[in-house]
């Protein structure tokens, strides 16, 4: 089996949260250079050095502008599978930054997601040198999610540490804690948009079963600190639930209509019905089901 790649949705957190993951992964930078006054998203993709070269686009740069006025351009690369991962391609991507952006610091990053212990490293850095005479020196921020314990980042108050909790080093036993740790400090640290995207995100990544996930709906009603992420739960499933038997409620109306008007539906029909779950759709369904002087399957789902 292929394992799923969740690269563009570590990107798109790069997106929402540039700040935070900043203040993760390059610390020094607001110690040096003050608050961050400004962000801009540098929409550029690495040059070909070939017309037939694919798959050269890295993960968009983003400008930070600094009190100080420094600015820091910093290519992020969110790396799931070492394998692919080419210290050359940063080098050649970051010289192609330098040269378009003279006037910032370019600082490339690469952050690996897998949670496995590596029996080799990848290249940190690149050096050409002769005697005492250094032609080229090249490396990269470094960081890797499974060297960190995830307990000791519980008390971490970023979005960002939240989110990639599960992706860093823990105890078989501490799995649902760990998931727990993440469900709730997202939801006392993100927008109700912004949990609700990336609460799926982490049951997806996370591989989160459907027992794990009865398991951790347990442990959030046990503690006081999550009653609230508790409500937010239990008030999100009734919304859904409510959401369903709309939808549910639709399907049998148009049904009910079809069989008013023409008697007994052909199964094909039905199965068509029950397969739509847009309520938009099912309510133009309705509509046509009262107005057609015949039916079948083909013209009447169309």
């Amino acid at each position: 089996m292929t394992k799923q790649s969740h690269d563009h949705n570590f990107k798109n957190l790069f997106l929402d949260f540039p700040k935070e993951t900043l203040e993760l992964l390059f610390p020094q930078a607001q110690q040096n250079w003050g608050q961050v006054r400004k962000v801009e998203f540098v929409r550029q993709e690495p040059k070909k050095r070939k017309l037939f070269d694919s798959n050269l686009a890295l993960d968009m740069p983003i400008l930070f502008s600094f009190e100080n006025h420094q600015l820091l351009l910093w290519p992020v690369e969110f790396q799931e599978n070492k394998a692919k991962f080419s210290i050359y391609k940063l080098l050649r991507y970051t010289t192609d930054l330098m040269e378009s952006y003279p006037q910032a610091l370019v600082i490339p990053t690469v952050l690996f997601t897998d949670r496995t212990n590596w029996r080799k490293d990848v290249i940190r850095k690149l050096e050409t040198k002769l005697n005492n005479r250094l032609f080229l020196h090249f490396e990269y921020v470094f960081f890797k999610l499974f060297d960190f314990n995830a307990r000791n980042y519980f008390n971490v108050n970023n979005p960002v540490v939240k989110i990639l909790l599960p992706k860093m080093n823990y105890k078989k036993d501490e799995r649902i804690e760990v998931i727990r740790q993440a469900y709730s400090g997202l939801f006392q640290l993100a927008s109700s948009v912004l949990f609700d995207k990336y609460v799926d995100f982490i049951d997806v990544y996370a591989q989160i079963s459907e027992q794990e996930q009865k398991n951790l709906y347990h442990e959030i009603i046990q503690h006081k600190e999550t009653a609230m992420l508790a409500q937010y739960i239990r008030d999100k499933g009734m919304q859904q639930g409510m959401q369903q038997g709309m939808i549910q409620k639709a399907k049998e109306d148009v049904i009910e209509v079809i069989e008013l008007r023409f008697g007994k539906i052909l199964p094909e029909i039905i199965d068509k019905i029950n397969q739509i779950n847009d309520p938009a759709k099912l309510k133009e369904l309705h509509k046509k089901a009262i107005q057609i002087k015949k039916i079948d399957s083909f013209g009447f789902i169309c």
